[in-house]
């Protein structure tokens, strides 16, 4: 069996690129901290280059029309949401919000959603928009990936979010799978890759989402994989206000085998 896997989530500008001192180039969606936490992996890689046998990244990618962006949705006055607006099923019954695309479809999304009871229906700044800076790997990290492949190995690029009818957090399916695209359906493919190796090292950004999901989807649908899992805790942030949002998700982790470390005392 293979031994190091890394599983990066979302390292990319929109979440990692805290801008110049006057704010020029910030991610539309930066995590405070985010920046350090990519130096520290980046420095990690390379001090383990000849360790790590494998490094999956996973790329959110979105439309600008997405359900979780501002412009997929209006008010009674063609007005769109502020980032950050919660919006909920009864909203758009009342007429509160109204989707643009589809409202039916988005309708039977917020449900589906709710019923689930763990993250509301968030609407975010536009980030990581397909094709563009943002959706771009965060340069630091990017230049020791690169410097990792020169020791004769490939990384792995997974796309995440490219339907816009479901939020994708996520690295192994959507929020809310869709029957009829497989693109939001369990990535079988990624999970039998991490199942060939003694160790997967997981880390990215946010801490409360992305990552969070990522992780809750392996205990979920991969359970045997739990105790491969090593969370790097110094490696990830979360959103601001949103601390404490995937501490379940973590505890239960840790019952199911999960180790935590960071990069300063995990050794490969």
């Amino acid at each position: 069996m293979k031994k190091n896997a890394l599983l990066i989530i979302d390292p990319q500008n929109s979440f990692c690129n805290p801008g110049d001192t006057a704010g020029n180039g910030r991610g539309s969606l930066y995590v405070e901290g985010a920046d350090a936490d990519m130096k520290r992996l980046a420095n990690w890689i390379l001090k383990y280059r000849d360790e790590i046998d494998y490094i999956g990244i996973t790329i959110d990618s979105h439309q600008p029309n997405d359900i979780a962006h501002p412009s997929f949705w209006q008010d009674k006055n063609g007005r769109f949401p502020a980032p950050f607006t919660v919006i909920t099923a009864n909203d758009v019954e009342q007429g509160v919000w109204t989707a643009r695309f589809d409202p039916k479809r988005c309708l039977d999304y917020l449900k589906a959603l709710e019923a689930q009871g763990e993250y509301p229906h968030l609407i975010w700044p536009p980030h990581c928009l397909i094709g563009s800076v943002g959706a771009a790997i965060y340069q630091p990290l990017m230049d020791a990936v690169q410097e990792w492949t020169v020791r004769g190995k490939f990384y792995q690029t997974v796309a995440k979010g490219t339907f816009p009818f479901s939020e994708h957090f996520g690295a192994f399916q959507a929020q809310i799978p869709d029957a009829q695209r497989p693109e939001t359906q369990l990535n079988q493919g990624l999970i039998k890759t991490l199942s060939t190796y003694q160790n997967v090292y997981l880390t990215g950004e946010a801490r409360s989402h992305c990552v969070a999901n990522s992780l809750k989807q392996v205990l979920d649908e991969a359970p045997d994989l739990a105790a491969k899992f090593i969370v790097l805790e110094d490696t990830m942030s979360n959103v601001t206000g949103f601390e404490t949002l995937a501490d379940p998700i973590y505890a239960r982790a840790k019952k199911m085998g999960v180790r935590f470390s960071t990069t300063k005392d995990v050794l490969i």
